[in-house]
C-alpha cells in the first residue's frame, strides 16, 4: 500500500474511532459524579470582587450633557436560574418577554458638561435599568425598566433632569434590543418626538404547552443541496418550538409620542426583527421574519420580508423576498440583497445595498465580488448599481452634509483591506484610493473616523472645512499612544492634533461640536479611567469624572511590556506582571496566560499591542487574581501562528510549543520566573492552546482550560479562522485535536465549562468528554461543570467558586508541586 494513502487510512481510522469513544462515553458512566457547594477564594479577592464596577459614560448627540450610568456587579445565581427559553439562537426570560439578561444599570445621573453641574435621576428602588438611547436632538433619552411583570419604557429630559414612565410593562425585547440603546425593540423617528416600538400583542392568549404525546418523529430532509453551517446551538428543535418562538417573538409595532405620552398602531402582528426609519421620517424599512423555519440555522437565517412603509403603516414598497439562508459557505455570505441601509443625510429617502457577483462564495474566481446599489424615494423605477468591489464588501461610511463615502473591502486570502473615496450620485466618476494595508498591520492603522449622530438620528463621519478626523490605537514598538489626526479629504494630507502623553493611556471618547473641543478617557498604572474635556484652542483641560480605585488591593504591582524572540526569529511580547511585595531576585512561581491568533507574516505578528501605563482592571474571571497569591504572570503572551490562510495549522503546534517555549525563557531570564513552576491557561481558544500544549511539550507543571474545545471533529466544517472542512483536510483535524492525544496529557489540567455554553464552538460535550478521555488514562484531572453558565461566567457564585478552584489548582500543582509527571502506564 502506498505510504500517503496508509497514513490517510490511518488517520480516518482514529477519526472514526475518535467519534466512537464520544458515542460509548455518553452511554457508560465513568465514576460517580457529585454536586458540591459553592466556595469563596481568598478574603482579598472577595473583596476586591464585589467591590461595585466603574460607571459608564454617554454623551448626548449636541455635547452638552453626559449621562453616567451606575451598573450592577454581578448577579446571584438565583437571577441565573430564571426560566429561560433557548429558540432560534435567542435565549428568552418568558416572564418579562425580554432576553435573558441577568445584570443591568442600577442608576443614572445627568451632568452639564458646560460647568460640571450633576443632577441625579429619580427612579423605583432597585430598578434594573437598561441602556439609555439619546434622541438625535439630544434633549431626552429613552430607557427600559425591567419588572416582575415585564418591560416599561421611560423617557428623560435634559432640561427638567427628570424621567418618567411612557408605557406599562408590555415591551416585547424578546429579539435582544432594549437594553443596548434600543436595537429591535423600540427606535427614535427623527423628529426626536416619536418612538417606534414592540409591544406584546393586545389580545394574547397564554403560551402554547407541550403535549406529552408526540404527533409523529421530527423529520429533516435534504435533497442534493450543499449546506454546510457551523454548529450553532439554541436552535430550533420541533414544532412546539416553532410555536414557543412565534408567541414570543411576535410583536405589535406602535408609534409612541414621548412629549404627549400617547400611542397609535402602526404594525399589525407579525415576528418584526428590523424597523429604521428614513432620514426624512417619511417612510419606514420594516423587516419581518416569515415560515418556514429550520432547525439548522438561528433566527438570523430565517426567511424574511424586507417592506417601506408610510408613517401610518402602510406597505408602498415592497423590497425582497429573502429565502431561508442556510446554504451560505462557510465564509462566505448570502446571494441576494444584503447590508440594507438608508443613505444617512438629512432629508433624504435613499435606500442603498449590497449584492454578491460570486454567489457568495469566496472561493469563485470573479474580476468583482459585490455590487452595491442604490434606490430613491418613491422607489418606483429600477434601482441603480452606484459601485463595485474587487474584494468583499465590507463597509459603507457616509460623511455629514457631504455627497462623499467612504467604501471599504477586504481581501481574504492576503488579509488585506482598502477604502475609497466615492461619490455615488457620480457612478462614472473615479474613485480615489484613501487606504491600501494589511488588516494585521497595527503599526499603520490610520485609525477610523469619528463619527457623530446627525439630526435625522444617523451616524456619520464628521467632515468640517474638507476635513475629517481619524482616531486610532497609535500602536508602536512601545505601546499604544493613542492620537487624533486631521485627514484633508482633497490632498489626504494629515496632521496630528492630539495624541496621548507618553507614561499615560488617553484616548478620544467625542468630538464636541466646534471640533477643538474633544472628551477623552484618561488612565496610568494608578489612575482609573476617568473623562477629561479639552480644550484644544486655549490649550486648558477639565476634568468632568471622579472615579475612584475599586481595587485599591492591587496598587503597587509591578507591570512592564516586554519583548522577545521565538527560535524562528519572530518577535513576540507579553505583560509581564509581578506582585506588589515582590523583592527583587526572587523567583516565582509563573502563569504564562494566553489566546493564539493567525498572521499572514512574521513582521506583523511580531507587533506589539496594548500599553503598559493602562490602569490594571480585575474583576470577574481575571486571571490577575493569582499577583495576590504570590505569582508572576506573563499575560497575553503572544502565539502568533503564521502561515497561508488555507494551511496555517499543519504547524499549529510547532508554533505555539516554540512561543510558549520564548515566553518562559524571557521569565526565567529575567531573574523572576522559576523554570520548574510554570501553568498555563486560557479561555475558550485559549483553552484549546492549553490542552494542546501539555499533550506536546513539557514545559508546564499543570493547566488550566476554561470553557473550551478539544475535539475538532466536532466542528467539522471550520473553527477560527480554519477554512478547510474536516474532509478536505483529515490530518490536520485529527493532529490538532488534543482529544485525539489525551494518552499524552501527563500534567494535571483543570476543565472548567459553563452548561449553557451557546457558543458555536464550544458545546459543553466538548470538555465532558474531554474529561472522560483523560480519565480513562489515568490522568490527573478535574471537571468543573458551571449551572446556568454560558460562554463566560456571570453569577457572582459562579465566579467565586471559579478563583478558588483556579487558585487551588495551581497552589496545589504548580506552586507547591513536586517536579515529577505521571507517565502513562
Amino acid at each position: 500500500m502506498d505510504h500517503r494513502n496508509l497514513i490517510s487510512l490511518t488517520v480516518r481510522h482514529s477519526v472514526l474511532g475518535a467519534f466512537i469513544f464520544c458515542v460509548m462515553a455518553s452511554i457508560l458512566v465513568a465514576g460517580a459524579q457529585a454536586e458540591d457547594a459553592y466556595r469563596l477564594p481568598p478574603k482579598v479577592i472577595v473583596d476586591m470582587l464585589d467591590a461595585p464596577p466603574t460607571p459608564s459614560v454617554s454623551i448626548d448627540p449636541s455635547g452638552q450633557m453626559m449621562l453616567i450610568i451606575d451598573r450592577q456587579n454581578m448577579p446571584s445565581i438565583e437571577d441565573m436560574a430564571q426560566p429561560m427559553l433557548r429558540l432560534a439562537g435567542y435565549r428568552i426570560n418568558p416572564k418579562t418577554n425580554g432576553p435573558f439578561t441577568t445584570t443591568f444599570n442600577t442608576g443614572l445621573t445627568l451632568k452639564r458638561i458646560s460647568d460640571g453641574m450633576e443632577f441625579g435621576i429619580d427612579l423605583p428602588d432597585n430598578a434594573k435599568i437598561g441602556t439609555p438611547s439619546w434622541s438625535p436632538d439630544g434633549k431626552r433619552f429613552v430607557f427600559t425598566i425591567t419588572t416582575e411583570r415585564g418591560i416599561e419604557l421611560w423617557v428623560g429630559t435634559s432640561q427638567t433632569m427628570r424621567a418618567h414612565k411612557l408605557t406599562e410593562p408590555r415591551l416585547n425585547a424578546a429579539g435582544g434590543g432594549g437594553f443596548r440603546g434600543g436595537g429591535a425593540t423600540y427606535r427614535w423617528m427623527p423628529d426626536s418626538r416619536n418612538l417606534i416600538c414592540r409591544f406584546i400583542p393586545r389580545m394574547r392568549e397564554e403560551p402554547p404547552t407541550r403535549s406529552p404525546i408526540p404527533v409523529g418523529p421530527v423529520i429533516e430532509e435534504n435533497r442534493g443541496r450543499v449546506s454546510p453551517v457551523r454548529t450553532y446551538q439554541d436552535l430550533l428543535t420541533d414544532p412546539h418550538d416553532e410555536a414557543l418562538f412565534d408567541y414570543y417573538m411576535t410583536s405589535e409595532l406602535f408609534m409612541v409620542d414621548v412629549i404627549a405620552g400617547t400611542k397609535r398602531l402602526f404594525g399589525e402582528a407579525a415576528v418584526y426583527t428590523s424597523f429604521d426609519p428614513s432620514p426624512d421620517g417619511s417612510v419606514v424599512r420594516v423587516t419581518r421574519i416569515v415560515h418556514p423555519y429550520s432547525y439548522r440555522v438561528t433566527a438570523r437565517s430565517f426567511p424574511s420580508v424586507v417592506e417601506i412603509w408610510d408613517t401610518q403603516g402602510q406597505v408602498i414598497h415592497h423590497l425582497v423576498d429573502l429565502p431561508l439562508r442556510d446554504t451560505t459557505p462557510i465564509g462566505g455570505v448570502p446571494t441576494g440583497l444584503r447590508s440594507i441601509q438608508w443613505r444617512p443625510q438629512e432629508n433624504t429617502a435613499t435606500l442603498l445595498w449590497v449584492e454578491a457577483l460570486d454567489e457568495g462564495n469566496p472561493r469563485n474566481k470573479v474580476s468583482h465580488r459585490d455590487k452595491l446599489m442604490m434606490l430613491d424615494a418613491p422607489f418606483k423605477a429600477e434601482p441603480v448599481e452606484v459601485a463595485r468591489t474587487e474584494h468583499r464588501f465590507t463597509g459603507l461610511t457616509w460623511f455629514e452634509k457631504s455627497d462623499d463615502c467612504l467604501i471599504s473591502e477586504y481581501d481574504r486570502d492576503k488579509r488585506w483591506t482598502r477604502t475609497w473615496r466615492r461619490n455615488l450620485d457620480l457612478p462614472d466618476s473615479k474613485p480615489r484610493l484613501v487606504w491600501d494595508r494589511s488588516v494585521q498591520d497595527r503599526y499603520g492603522d490610520p485609525g477610523r473616523p469619528v463619527m457623530m449622530t446627525n439630526r435625522a438620528g444617523k451616524r456619520v463621519a464628521i467632515l468640517r472645512n474638507g476635513n475629517m478626523y481619524l482616531s486610532g490605537n497609535g500602536s508602536s514598538p512601545q505601546g499604544d499612544r493613542p492620537f487624533l489626526d486631521r485627514m484633508n479629504l482633497l490632498t489626504l494630507v494629515k496632521d496630528r492634533m492630539w495624541q496621548s502623553k507618553e507614561g499615560t493611556y488617553e484616548r478620544v471618547v467625542d468630538i464636541l461640536p466646534g471640533v477643538n473641543r474633544i472628551v477623552t478617557s484618561f488612565e496610568t498604572p494608578n489612575d482609573p479611567p476617568n473623562y477629561f474635556l479639552h480644550e484644544m484652542t486655549i490649550g486648558q483641560s477639565r476634568q468632568l469624572t471622579n472615579f475612584t480605585d475599586p481595587t485599591p488591593e492591587l496598587r503597587g504591582i509591578h507591570k512592564e511590556l516586554v519583548t522577545y524572540q521565538r527560535d524562528d526569529g519572530v518577535t513576540l511580547s507579553a505583560t509581564l506582571y509581578l506582585p506588589a511585595d515582590y523583592e527583587e531576585g526572587q523567583r516565582l512561581p509563573l502563569i504564562v496566560w494566553a489566546y493564539p491568533r493567525e498572521f499572514n507574516d512574521a513582521a506583523t505578528a511580531g507587533q506589539i499591542s496594548g500599553s503598559p501605563y493602562r490602569f490594571t482592571r480585575v474583576r470577574g474571571l481575571s486571571h490577575l487574581f493569582f499577583l495576590t497569591q504570590g505569582y508572576a504572570i506573563m499575560d497575553a503572551a503572544t502565539m502568533p501562528v503564521i502561515g497561508d490562510p488555507e494551511t496555517m495549522n499543519d504547524t499549529f503546534l510547532d508554533q505555539i510549543v516554540a512561543s510558549a517555549q520564548a515566553a518562559i525563557d524571557k521569565a526565567v531570564e529575567m531573574g523572576v520566573a522559576d523554570r520548574d513552576r510554570v501553568g498555563v491557561g486560557g479561555h475558550s481558544y485559549g483553552a484549546f492552546m492549553t490542552a494542546n500544549l501539555l499533550a506536546n511539550c513539557d514545559l508546564f507543571k499543570a493547566g488550566i482550560a476554561r470553557s473550551g474545545a478539544y475535539n475538532r471533529t466536532l466542528t467539522p466544517f471550520g473553527f477560527q479562522s480554519e477554512r478547510r472542512t474536516l474532509w478536505e483536510a483529515p490530518m490536520s483535524y485529527f493532529r490538532i485535536s488534543p482529544f485525539m492525544h489525551a494518552d499524552k496529557i501527563n500534567e494535571p489540567i483543570l476543565l472548567i465549562h459553563g452548561e449553557l455554553d451557546n457558543n458555536s464552538g464550544t458545546f459543553p460535550l466538548q470538555s465532558r468528554r474531554m474529561y472522560h478521555a483523560l480519565k480513562g488514562h489515568g490522568a490527573t484531572v478535574r471537571l468543573v461543570m458551571l449551572p446556568y453558565e454560558s460562554h463566560g461566567y456571570r453569577a457572582r457564585e459562579s465566579v467565586m467558586h471559579v478563583q478558588a478552584e483556579m487558585i487551588d489548582w495551581f497552589d496545589t500543582h504548580v506552586k507547591n508541586g513536586t517536579t515529577e509527571r505521571y507517565s502513562p502506564e
